[in-house]
């Protein structure tokens, strides 16, 4: 299997009117895995029915939002880690930084060592228009 790519043109980003436009590789899905899906795939793997994986599953999810809005890092083996990351305004003085500042935050995933390797290994089709 292969990931598909299309080409796209993009512009420069800042630049007014877009400066010199050149073509790009972008991604593009096959379809998806809904979590009934993904349940019914693990069921077939082992003893685990689906029911109980899905409670498991929305459990986990419970509890990582306690506990990265704590601070912490969730760590979920060689599945990778999730964790919160901000972004703020700037401003001139050290002093002047407040809470009121950011602006918003995201949930970063840093993949594990064997989803990393599955990146470096992937394969790559382009498809047409």
């Amino acid at each position: 299997m292969s990931i598909q790519f299309s080409v796209i043109q993009r512009g420069e980003p800042g630049v007014v009117g877009g400066g010199a436009k050149k073509y790009y590789a972008a991604s593009q899905s096959s379809g998806e895995l809904t979590l009934a899906g993904l349940s019914k795939r693990i069921e077939q793997m082992c003893t685990v029915n689906g029911a109980d994986i899905r409670a498991v599953v929305y459990a986990m999810v419970e509890v990582m939002k306690l506990e990265m809005a704590d601070g912490k890092i969730v760590r979920l083996g060689e599945l990778g880690s999730l964790r919160v990351n901000i972004s703020s305004e700037g401003v001139e003085n050290e002093e002047d930084v407040k809470a009121g500042i950011i602006r918003n935050a995201k949930v970063i995933f840093t993949p594990g060592k064997d989803l990393k390797t599955m990146l470096e290994t992937l394969t790559y089709e382009k498809i047409a228009k």
